[in-house]
């Protein structure tokens, strides 16, 4: 068993859309990134990357380099699956933590899970999604910025 944890944050401006987990959600800021800023893809894709001690996201996918500006960040999640795969692990499970104050995720959490266990390959229980709000505080609370953690546990095959 191999475990790894990832957080990604990024600023909330106007003029971009709001993507968590591949899910569009309906809102008037979005992420300010080079991809498309999916902060949970993110941070699923670096917590795998941590689990197998391959360095970080910007290691694999710097956000120097042209070809990752605006990048569907499923492509890198899919890319590390694959690096996952030559290292003989799969998903054990994974818990995913979002905070923004708003808007309210609830309505969107399965869709997210959904996705998240497509691109990983595994079985929806054994993807955990949940969403908070920073009470106010800092720039989470007075939504400025989202954010995701992930832990991820996987299992070396024989």
């Amino acid at each position: 068993m191999r475990i790894g944890f990832a957080s990604d944050i990024h600023r909330l401006v106007e003029g971009r859309r709001l993507i968590l987990a591949g899910v569009v959600v309906p809102f008037e800021l979005g992420e300010e990134a080079h991809s498309d800023g999916d902060v949970v893809y993110h941070a699923v894709a670096e917590s795998i990357l941590g689990a197998l001690a391959l360095g970080d996201l910007g290691k694999h996918f710097p956000d120097t380099d042209p070809k990752y500006k605006n990048i569907d960040s499923s492509i890198i999640v899919k890319e590390v699956v694959l690096m996952m795969k030559k290292h003989s692990c799969r998903i054990n499970n994974i818990d995913i933590s979002i905070t923004l104050e708003k808007p309210k995720l609830k309505d969107y959490i399965q869709a997210m899970r959904v996705n998240v266990a497509g691109l990983l390959e595994t079985e929806l229980e054994n993807v955990s999604i949940k969403a908070g709000t920073n009470e106010r505080v800092g720039p989470l609370g007075r939504n400025e910025a989202v954010k995701a953690e992930a832990i991820v546990l996987l299992k070396e095959e024989e």
